[in-house]
């Protein structure tokens, strides 16, 4: 395994991070931990989660998962980066969801009773919430970290802006503020390269893509159709609006020689940017997959075919528009 710093931080992950989404919903915890036993074993110490993931609301089910495979050794605790998030609807009250320093309290005490843990390694904002200030949200966090029950804090789907508020902000307290941000990123959207990756660059946050497999469409679709495969109907349908930049970008891998998941999770992290993209695999054959693609790069004739077929916006902004 490769490790990586995490933004400006001295800590160091690994270049996979191993998302949880799929933990419960469509893993069984049963599979679940022979994934997260053999993420340990393939050296990935990065893991993701969120309390809203399992999406039963106000149960945290794939965090109970977690908590559960951490209480049966309590050794993993140390080998691992535990990143979870706060923000989404966990009740049915007004102060249920959002980030106000309430629900920040509130949901940081229950995220550690469902890991079982006394501390969050990574603590992300799951979304920007432009009705509390940032005053009251760094209060909240600060105590948390003055607690020891949180190391880091990170955000999620954050705009380049609301990180640059966010690191003013943060300075004027004395606080290290954002360590990392969690955006969508892959071939096909590719919009964080206008402002949202020369902010991370500007100050020092590690990126950390989801998605980098764009939900299932780089990862030889089409291919599975023709074998008769099932995919999901939204998939399928994206798939048939995008049918002709697909056929191109898996003629291309099939030049190449590469699976089309591989050339796509090797894209993202070419980018020198990106820290760890975060995997989702709903079985370990997926996970082991996933790994073998460290190493593996494109060169750059591959890299101007790929810009050809899933084009950027060519430039961060204002450049990419302004001239």
């Amino acid at each position: 395994m490769e490790y990586t710093y995490l933004g400006r931080t001295g800590l160091k992950v690994s270049k996979l991070c191993l998302g949880t989404m799929n933990f419960g919903p469509y893993t069984s915890e049963e599979e679940s931990i022979k994934i997260m036993n053999r993420a340990l074993e393939h050296g990935i110490n990065f893991f993701d989660t969120a309390n809203v993931y399992g999406w039963e609301k106000g149960v945290g089910v794939t965090e109970g998962i977690i908590g559960r495979w951490l209480a049966e050794d309590k050794s993993r605790r140390d080998k691992i980066v535990l990143a979870t998030k706060v923000y989404g609807k966990m009740g049915d009250g007004p102060n249920d969801q959002k980030l106000s320093a309430y629900h920040i309290r509130k949901a940081c005490e229950d995220s550690l009773k469902r890991l079982q843990t006394d501390h969050i390694d990574l603590y992300q904002m799951h979304h920007i919430d432009r009705n509390t200030p940032w005053e009251e949200i760094y209060q909240a966090m600060e105590q948390l970290v003055q607690e020891g029950k949180v190391i880091y804090v990170g955000s999620s789907n954050f705009a380049a802006w609301n990180i640059a508020e966010a690191q003013m902000i943060a300075k004027q307290r004395n606080f290290l503020g954002l360590v990392s941000e969690q955006s969508i990123y892959n071939l096909r959207n590719r919009n964080i390269e206008l402002e949202v990756i020369p902010a991370c660059k500007r100050f020092g946050l590690g990126l950390i893509p989801w998605s980098p497999l764009g939900g299932g469409i780089l990862c030889g679709i089409l291919e599975k159709v023709k074998e008769g495969r099932r995919t999901r109907e939204p998939l399928h349908k994206s798939a048939e609006k995008l049918k002709p930049q697909i056929e191109a970008y898996e003629n291309l891998c099939k030049e190449i020689g590469m699976r089309p998941a591989d050339v796509a999770l090797t894209w993202v992290m070419n980018n020198p940017v990106v820290t760890s993209p975060i995997i989702g695999p709903r079985t370990i054959e997926q996970l082991d997959e996933n790994v073998k693609t460290l190493g593996l790069k494109l060169n750059e004739d591959v890299l101007n075919k790929l810009d050809e077929i899933w084009p950027g916006p060519g430039s961060q902004a204002p450049e990419a528009y302004a001239w």
